[in-house]
Parts: structure tokens; C-alpha cells; sequence
């Protein structure tokens, strides 16, 4: 996100600027905000001064100060407006709504007709664009309005009026989790920074961007062209660069409308910035004399003024004025540029204190020391040219010296260039038959290396072929083993079968055969995991049911024991009298009644049949019945080897069914075989087997590439 520097530095609260004092020649501010809208504009003609606060400031200070608007970036609407409608229809779904700039507020409330929520914070980056919800309405207390804060100090660049600054007054605001799975909502012009909206999103917001105007390069006119022509000709001037956008237009337009020599000006002329981003930008771009002011219109006022006061005081000070009262009248200058930076009234400057005099001496004790000086210096003179000569003679020595040694050494270089030259020949004989003897070498490198080439390719060949008939057993293992698999679910010789053929596989490293040892292994770590079902042992129990059916006994054929009448043995009536305190006559009659009661009821059995069709069979229909119960444990047994889950449950549940209806449920054997059937029944859940597709196909595609 860009905050818009063209309007927020500069809008600071209004204060007294220091003063310049006349002078001759005047010093002109080039400002280069973005043209001042329509309203704006109008309430500037009439004398309205808040419209440019700045100039305003700048205009009081001094004759000597002169503005001179120069526009480097065009705010203009943006092409498709209906992404900026549709979110200030749906503000209800953000938590945070920032306006990037006071162009943002404007634009963006020329498309909202609404009444503000006051619920809803809004995040602003300077004082200019708080001065806009102002005129918008949006204003505190009713509303809450997120700014960085000001500068406590007016002297020290204190405030910083940019994204940094507003996400950390946002969480000083809202709080350091304010932002967790909220939606945010920023207004700002077409492309831009993004460091807020990332920062956001890093807390767990969920930012929407909205474009509410458009940042062009504008034209200027030949009129401001001519006034630029002018002041890189000489005139003292100051740029005011508020955006690193209008850095950027400044080197574009100057490209096209500047002379080479005008644009070198250009780059050396002073340059303010309100902020070091800005004028990182500018000196990447080349300019060299460049200030930072700080945020604020105060700050860059002081700052220009302090700019156009380093150019126009010097000329007011060089008139015709005594040689003897320059440094009184320097002394008064300090003193006025002092109370002017501090904003205070000019005041009289008080004369400093003369420095006091040097004492006198007189032409007497000169001239004594003149005529002491004169011998001193004949005689160092004397005393240096004894010296030269020495030197000079201890040079010479010292040359000839070097001469008869360089006469050595050079007819030592010559002794030694002889037995090079013989050596170097001997060296170039040496040379030639080495290079013959490297020819042999190499001839013989050569058809070492063809022969070489022709093993590599019979060991290529011969690889191959390996390869092939490896993988024609691995095929054919492969193929038993899944025909094995399916027919009896044996997952152990499926598995021992697949480790078999990686282990064959083991020995060859083609591309081919890896891809081959890699499906396999996928099909071993699937037979590895699939659940084992004992099928033999379930085969057994079914088994042994079948045997068990001969015996067992239908309903109606289960033995009846013979009543045995019993009674108990009646006891002594006086006692049983005398104890309960009844007739002797009364209990005996109990007792007789009771002994006869069990009596009769010993001589009846009663038995439950819950199906009473098992009491229809007849003895000769016990055989056919016992037949098809066997029919449906042996069917049962077949689907259980075959793994035909549903015939396997369909006959269990029908052979259950028919021992349940027909067979004596309280014999033994009954209970035995019914008992054999469930377990067979929960012993055969569905297992879907594995099967070994994945290894068969990549060796038919080994085949089939090969």
C-alpha cells in the first residue's frame, strides 16, 4: 500500500514559519503535489488559505520567497468503479476500513451516499487525511479515527506519517489480535506498496483491496516548462518532491522535455523530502544535494526556508560596508538566523566584546634580534653545504659501485643466455620426439577407446538380453502366483512368491526393471497388510457339522422318561400340631392333599415347540431333511473355499434357520453343531484380496516398450 505523500506530509497543523529576510534575488519553492481539485481550487481563488497551507506559510515568511506550482503526478477516477461500490455497500463485513490517502477519501465518499457507521474504525496515514473524513463527516468522538501519532517536539523529526506508523498505532488502537479471522478493508489508487496489507494478513486478517483513483503522468504546460527552462539557468530554487512516484515522473518528463546540460542542473539542484524513503528513491535516481525535512507542514517549511536562507541572505549581506564592522555585522547575522530558526521576534543583537590587543614591541628589540639572526644563518647555511658536498661524494662512489657490478652481472646473463640457447635446443629436439611419441600414444588411445565402445555395446546387448529373460521368469512367477492367489487366497506363497522375483530382479540396475522392483514392492507391502483368514480351519468345522447331522434329533423324536409318581413322606400330625397350634384333623388333610397334588402333577410333562411344523414331519421325511441340511453345509463349504460370500451367508443362515425349526434345540448335539455354524459364520467376514495387477502391468509395459 502507497500512502499518498503528495497531500499527508504536508498537512500538518499550521504554525509561525521562521522568517527570510529580503534580499534582491528571489527564491523560488517548486511544489509538485498533484493538482488541487475542483473544490479545493475554487476556495483557494477566494482568498481560503487552508487550501494550500504550505504555500500559504512559505508566503508569509518573506518577499523573497516565490512558489511556483509544478504537478508530476494526475489524480484522476478509476476506470471501473464497481469493485470500490460494491465494497461500501458491504462495509458491515469488515472490522477496519484505511484510507491510504486524502485522494482515497475523496473519492471514495463521492461514491458513498450513506451515513458513516460509527461502529466501524477507519485507519488513516496522516493528518491530511483525517482533515478529509472531516469534511465528510467522519470526525471524532462520533467516529473513530486511527492517525499516527504527532510529534511531541516540533524541533525533532519525531512523527512519521507512513505504513509502519499506522499498523503500529492500529495495534496500539485495536490490540495485537484484533485482526485474527477479521476482514479489513483498504482504500487506496491503483498498484502501490503492499507492506500494510501483508502485514495484516500475517496477523490473520483478511484484507480486500479496493482502487478508488488513479495516479497518471502528466503533461505540463509549455508556460511551466519555460518557468522550469528559467530556473536551471541560474535562478536559486528548491524542489519539494512529496512521493517517490513523482521522483520517478520528474526523471521521465525532464528525459523528454530537458537538455542533457539542463538535466544535469536538475540532478545537482536541492532537493526536499519529507520522508527517507523518498529520498532513497531520489538519490538511486541520481540527485546528490537532497534533504530530509520530516512529515508535517511546519517541518518542511522550516526546512525550505533554511534552504532559500543558505542562498538569498549571503547577497544581503555584501554591500558596501567598512572593512572594520564586517565581523560586527557577521556577529549580527549569527545572532538573527538564531532567533529567526526559533521562531522568535527579531531582537536587537547586543555587540560582542573586542579581543584585546597584542602587546607592543618596540623597533628597538627588532632590530636586535634581526642582527642576532643574521651569523645564525651563515652559519647553517655553511653547515648544510659541507653537508651536500659529503653526500655528493659518497653518492658518487656508490654509483660506480653499480656500475662495476651491473658490468658483472651483465656478462654473467651473458654466459648464462649462451647455455639457455643450448639448453633451449636441445629442449626443442627433446619436443619433437615427444611430440612423435605422443602421436603413437594417441593413435593407440584411439583405438583403445573404439575398442571400448564396441564391449560397452556387447555389455549393453548382453544386459539387455539378461534383462529380458529375468523378466520373462519374473512374468511367468508373477502370473502363477496371482492364478494362485485368486484361486485358493493363499497370501503367504503370493508373498514369498513376489520376494522371489525382487530378489531375481536385484542383480540388474536398467531404468526398466527399477520401475518393475518398485511395483512390486507396492504389491508386497499390499499382501502384507490384507488380514488372513484360516479357511481350513472354518473347512474343518464345517466338517464336522456334516458328520454331526446323522444323530442329531428332531423335535418330535426327542425321548420322554417314564413319570415317576413321588411324594414326600408325611410327618408327625400331633407335632406339626402342636407346633402351628391347628387341628390335629386340619393337618392331616393338608398333608394328604398336598402328597396326592405332587403325585398327579409328576405323572404330566409338558414341553414348548415354537414351530409347529416340526411336529408335522413324519419319520420317513427326517431323512430328506437331514439330506438337505448337509446339502446346504457342503454349499456352504464350497463358497467358503471359492470366497462366494454371499452363497456362504445364505446357506449358514438357511442351514441355522432349519436346525432352529426342525432339530430338538435342547439336545447337546444340536446346540454343538449350531454352535459350529456361527462360528463359521463370524469367522468368514469379507476380505477383499489383493491382487497383483500392479506387477503384471509393469512388466507388460517392460514388454511391450522393450
Amino acid at each position: 500500500m502507497t500512502a499518498d505523500r503528495s497531500s499527508d506530509p504536508t498537512a500538518g497543523a499550521a504554525a509561525t514559519a521562521p522568517t527570510v529576510p529580503a534580499a534582491s534575488t528571489r527564491f523560488t519553492v517548486v511544489l509538485t503535489r498533484p493538482a488541487v481539485p475542483a473544490a479545493d481550487a475554487s476556495a483557494a481563488a477566494q482568498g481560503d488559505t487552508a487550501a494550500n497551507p504550505l504555500a500559504s506559510q512559505l508566503a508569509a515568511a518573506g518577499a523573497g520567497i516565490a512558489t511556483f506550482d509544478f504537478p508530476l503526478i494526475e489524480i484522476a477516477d478509476v476506470v471501473d468503479d464497481a469493485p470500490l461500490r460494491a465494497a461500501l455497500a458491504s462495509l458491515e463485513q469488515y472490522v477496519l476500513v484505511v484510507f491510504v490517502s486524502p485522494n482515497a477519501v475523496d473519492h471514495a465518499f463521492a461514491r458513498y451516499n450513506a451515513i458513516w457507521p460509527h461502529a466501524l474504525p477507519v485507519g488513516v496515514v496522516g493528518p491530511g487525511s483525517v482533515a478529509a473524513l472531516a469534511r465528510h463527516g467522519v470526525e471524532a468522538p462520533s467516529c473513530t479515527v486511527i492517525c499516527p501519532a504527532p510529534a511531541v517536539s516540533t524541533d525533532e523529526d519525531t512523527a512519521r506519517f507512513d505504513s509502519e506508523a499506522l499498523y503500529a498505532s492500529l495495534e496500539t488502537a485495536l490490540g495485537e489480535g484484533a485482526f485474527e479471522g477479521r476482514r479489513v478493508l483498504i482504500v487506496r489508487g491503483d498498484g502501490g506498496r503492499e507492506w500494510l496489507a501483508d502485514r495484516l494478513r500475517e496477523a490473520g486478517a483478511e484484507v480486500d483491496t479496493v482502487a478508488a483513483y488513479r495516479r497518471l503522468v502528466p503533461e505540463p504546460p509549455i508556460g511551466a516548462w519555460a518557468r522550469v527552462h528559467a530556473l536551471l539557468a541560474g535562478e536559486p530554487h528548491a524542489w519539494l518532491i512529496t512521493s517517490s512516484e513523482g521522483v520517478r515522473n520528474l526523471i521521465e518528463l525532464a528525459q523528454e522535455h530537458l537538455t542533457a546540460d539542463e538535466l544535469v542542473q536538475l540532478k545537482h539542484a536541492p532537493l526536499v523530502a519529507p520522508h527517507p524513503r523518498i529520498a532513497e528513491t531520489a538519490r538511486g535516481l541520481g540527485f546528490d544535494s537532497i534533504t530530509v525535512s520530516g512529515a508535517g507542514t511546519e517541518r518542511i517549511a522550516r526546512t525550505l526556508l533554511a534552504s532559500a536562507a543558505s542562498v538569498v541572505q549571503p547577497v544581503a549581506t555584501t554591500s558596501t560596508t567598512p572593512a572594520h564592522s564586517r565581523a560586527d555585522l557577521r556577529a549580527d547575522s549569527r545572532m538573527t538566523d538564531s532567533n529567526a530558526s526559533t521562531n522568535a521576534s527579531p531582537q536587537p543583537a547586543a555587540t560582542p566584546p573586542l579581543p584585546p590587543n597584542p602587546p607592543f614591541t618596540p623597533y628597538e628589540a627588532q632590530s636586535q634580534r634581526r642582527s642576532i639572526s643574521g651569523p645564525l644563518l651563515w652559519f647553517v647555511v655553511v653547515v648544510i653545504a659541507c653537508a651536500a658536498g659529503v653526500g655528493a661524494f659518497a653518492l658518487n662512489r656508490k654509483v660506480i659501485r653499480l656500475d662495476q657490478q651491473l658490468t658483472q652481472r651483465q656478462q654473467a646473463n651473458d654466459t648464462q643466455t649462451s647455455e639457455l640457447r643450448v639448453k633451449t635446443e636441445q629442449a626443442v629436439a627433446t619436443v619433437h620426439q615427444m611430440d612423435s611419441q605422443i602421436s603413437q600414444l594417441e593413435g593407440k588411445l584411439a583405438d583403445a577407446q573404439t575398442s571400448q565402445q564396441a564391449l560397452q555395446q556387447q555389455y549393453a546387448d548382453l544386459a539387455r538380453n539378461r534383462d529380458d529373460w529375468t523378466l520373462a521368469e519374473v512374468g511367468q512367477m508373477l502370473s502363477s502366483a496371482s492364478e494362485q492367489l485368486q484361486l485358493t487366497g493363499n497370501t503367504q506363497l503370493a508373498l514369498f512368491a513376489l520376494q522371489s522375483a525382487d530378489t531375481r530382479l536385484a542383480a540388474s540396475d536398467g531404468a526398466q526393471v527399477l520401475l518393475v522392483r518398485k511395483a512390486i514392492a507396492q504389491d508386497i507391502d499390499k499382501l502384507k497388510s490384507a488380514p488372513s483368514t484360516d479357511l481350513t480351519g472354518l473347512a474343518i468345522k464345517l466338517d464336522n457339522a456334516i458328520d454331526q447331522v446323522d444323530t442329531l434329533p428332531l423335535s418330535g423324536e426327542a425321548p420322554i422318561a417314564h413319570a415317576t409318581p413321588h411324594a414326600p413322606a408325611p410327618g408327625d400330625t400331633a407335632k406339626v400340631a402342636a407346633a402351628t397350634g391347628e387341628p390335629r384333623w386340619k393337618v392331616w388333610w393338608q398333608q394328604f392333599s398336598a402328597g396326592v397334588g405332587e403325585q398327579l402333577t409328576s405323572l404330566v410333562q409338558v414341553r414348548r415347540l415354537d414351530h409347529a411344523d416340526s411336529m408335522l414331519v413324519a419319520p420317513d421325511q427326517g431323512y430328506f431333511l437331514r439330506e438337505n441340511l448337509k446339502l446346504r453345509l457342503l454349499s456352504a463349504r464350497l463358497a467358503l473355499l471359492s470366497r462366494n460370500q454371499t452363497t456362504l451367508k445364505s446357506d449358514l443362515h438357511a442351514a441355522d434357520a432349519a436346525l432352529a425349526r426342525y432339530f430338538d434345540p435342547s439336545s447337546k448335539a444340536t446346540q454343538t453343531v449350531r454352535d459350529l455354524v456361527k462360528q463359521v459364520d463370524a469367522g468368514s467376514a469379507a476380505v477383499q484380496l489383493p491382487d497383483l495387477g500392479t506387477s503384471l502391468q509393469a512388466v507388460h509395459q517392460y514388454h511391450s516398450r522393450g
